[in-house]
């Protein structure tokens, strides 16, 4: 069956050049083979609420997105298809499939096939719908940069680059003022920002979610700065870093009463300050990592990744995700890019580069 309508989503979190992929998707599949494109509001709300939320897209509409950040259809992290929250009189949450009611109004709205733009979550949620039946083609995307089967997902570099000159900009401070200064970054199990930011902008520890810290290891490598005569030191912590023995820190929002991953930082820089003789400031980036006009090879990738989207989608290859092997975009199968997740290898290349140079990762 051709294909003469196709649906863009953006899941999961925002960030830097997911635009790039949609105006590289929708421009290729209109100029090249000529179907149309729609895109779907808020993640998968815009079709699973009472409704429906479309934006068309054409030329026009994606024609000065590239360098915007964030995603013009707009994301979230909840609103699931086989999950959806429905509020109860009492205040408690229930979680609705929901799955069919989208696969109805996908048929209704003549939408063929949907390019899926997302992370972990959304790849799962694309395999399970892919076994539904419905014509699926993933694009990656997180600034963990944590899929294993491609080498870059679009958006960790830009993420890499914002806490890079962070790293910088805190130095000078912390030089002036004698500061310990703890730095907590993105990266819940995969500790790839905390690794390239902190080694590029020569951090002396970095904290990894895959290697659990102990608390006199940090200790020691800033006293051992201060008998050197060196008065600062800076700490990059991944937010996902754990000590050893310990668990991973949570925080209650209270915006929304949820717990959510954060407090990493605070926690390292609270077990510190009183067994150094320096002044401790922590620094949360949080989601200014996320956001922002995409760097170059965010703009290049996204727009590679989104041409090579439609492409599959034209060439009738369904279940397939684009990927990054070296130079070349490639594809694989969805259900491969959720199987294992990309961590930091504490034996790698990367780690061993950071202790021949003296870094702390820790242990």
């Amino acid at each position: 069956m051709s294909v003469k309508r196709i649906a863009i989503v953006t899941g999961g979190g925002d960030c830097p050049g997911l635009n790039a992929v949609i105006r590289a998707a929708t421009t290729t599949a209109i100029r090249e083979h000529g179907i149309d494109v729609v895109g779907i509001e808020d993640g998968f709300l815009g079709l699973v609420e009472p409704r429906v939320r479309l934006m068309p897209l054409d030329l026009e509409r994606v024609r000065d997105i590239l360098p915007k950040g964030g995603t013009i259809l707009g994301t979230t992290n909840r609103g699931k298809p086989f999950g959806y929250p429905v509020k109860q009189a009492d205040g408690s949450v229930i979680y609705e499939d929901r799955s069919k009611l989208m696969l109805q109004r996908l048929e209704d709205l003549g939408i063929d096939a949907i390019v899926m733009i997302g992370g972990d979550g959304t790849m799962a949620i694309a395999q399970r719908l892919r076994e539904m039946g419905v014509q699926v083609v993933g694009v990656p995307k997180t600034i963990d940069n944590d899929l294993s089967v491609t080498d870059y997902t679009f958006g960790f570099d830009t993420a890499c680059n914002i806490a890079m000159e962070a790293l910088d900009r805190l130095h000078t401070t912390a030089y002036s003022h004698d500061r310990a200064m703890f730095v907590e970054v993105m990266g819940r199990h995969a500790g790839w920002i905390a690794m390239h930011a902190g080694l590029a902008a020569g951090a002396d520890v970095i904290l990894l979610p895959e290697i659990p810290y102990r608390v006199d290891s940090v200790v020691a490598k800033i006293r051992e700065r201060q008998a050197r005569g060196v008065t600062f030191s800076i700490i990059v912590v991944a937010e996902g870093a754990v000590p050893q023995d310990g668990e991973i820190s949570m925080m209650q929002d209270k915006y929304t009463s949820r717990q959510r991953l954060g407090g990493a930082a605070h926690r390292i820089a609270d077990a510190v300050c009183d067994q150094i003789d320096l002044e401790v400031r922590v620094t949360v980036l949080g989601h200014i990592q996320r956001g922002g006009t995409p760097s170059h090879f965010d703009r290049v990738l996204g727009t590679r990744f989104g041409h090579a989207a439609a492409q599959l989608v034209a060439d009738g290859e369904f279940g397939r995700m684009v990927t990054l092997s070296g130079l070349e975009v490639r594809d694989c199968d969805i259900q491969d890019a959720i199987n294992k997740p990309n961590l930091v290898d504490p034996n790698g290349q990367m780690v061993q580069a950071a202790r021949a140079l003296g870094v702390c990762m820790g242990d």
